[in-house]
């Protein structure tokens, strides 16, 4: 009986860690992800910081032609070019988490980024439950960003996914976090609180995006299989034999 308690005990171990395991997998995507994106926005940045000064020092440049601007003159253009540097490096920063910025003519690629970069930094606020959905939420953007990059921003199923990912689903989760926690235990008149509607929204939002996905998927393996039959159609049977034509 001891032999069997510790070989229960070791197999819930084994199922606690590949359950840790799976959820820190996603979640280390995610943040990879996030991390990637930061690093390319302070890239930018840079880039505009040193466009800055170069154009400030030109200015410099143009002017001590024209007139002598004197040592109060270079000390001018410095404290500017300093100025511009430091405007330039505190606008990107981002504490709050906000609703994703989306505009008609925002391609769906970074539409997909600006989604996954909001269910990141607002999953720390839901509670653990959630926070598995926004897992597995996450963990299929990947594929459906993949998708969503190769058809237009007004296909149907597309639109269908950005409005979940520009509006649904982060209002959902906004308006959560705007309840105080006091009440957030609070059963409805339907008998349900707002943790389960949460939940439950989350993962209504989930199997559409990944309905999308696959959707999306289908068609792009039905028009292969569609030109795959015409190119067979068109040169292998009236070409059986390879020859060149005539």
């Amino acid at each position: 009986m001891t032999t069997d308690r510790v070989e229960k005990a070791i197999a819930r171990f084994d199922r606690v860690t590949q359950a840790l395991d799976a959820r820190a997998g996603t979640g280390g995507d995610a943040a990879r992800r996030e991390r990637q994106r930061l690093n390319a926005g302070l890239g930018r940045t840079a880039a505009r910081v040193g466009a800055a000064i170069v154009a400030v020092g030109v200015l410099t440049i143009i002017v001590g032609i024209v007139m002598p601007i004197g040592m109060f003159g270079f000390l001018a253009a410095v404290a500017l070019a300093v100025g511009l540097a430091a405007l330039l490096i505190a606008l990107p920063v981002r504490d709050a988490v906000t609703l994703p910025s989306v505009t008609p003519d925002l391609a769906n690629g970074p539409m997909v980024d600006r989604f996954d970069s909001y269910l990141f930094r607002s999953r720390k606020a839901l509670p653990a439950p959630a926070q598995a959905e926004i897992d597995r939420i996450s963990g299929l953007l990947p594929r459906l960003k993949e998708v969503l990059a190769r058809v237009e921003t007004l296909d149907p199923a597309a639109q269908d996914a950005r409005r979940l990912m520009s509006l649904h689903l982060p209002g959902l989760v906004d308006r959560y976090v705007n309840v105080p926690a006091a009440y957030r235990a609070e059963v409805d008149g339907e008998g349900v609180t707002l943790d389960q509607r949460l939940l439950d929204g989350l993962a209504a939002g989930r199997t559409k995006l990944d309905e999308v996905a696959a959707a999306l998927a289908r068609g792009d393996v039905a028009a292969f299989e569609t030109q795959g039959r015409f190119i067979q159609s068109r040169y292998g049977e009236a070409n059986p034999a390879g020859d060149p034509p005539a």
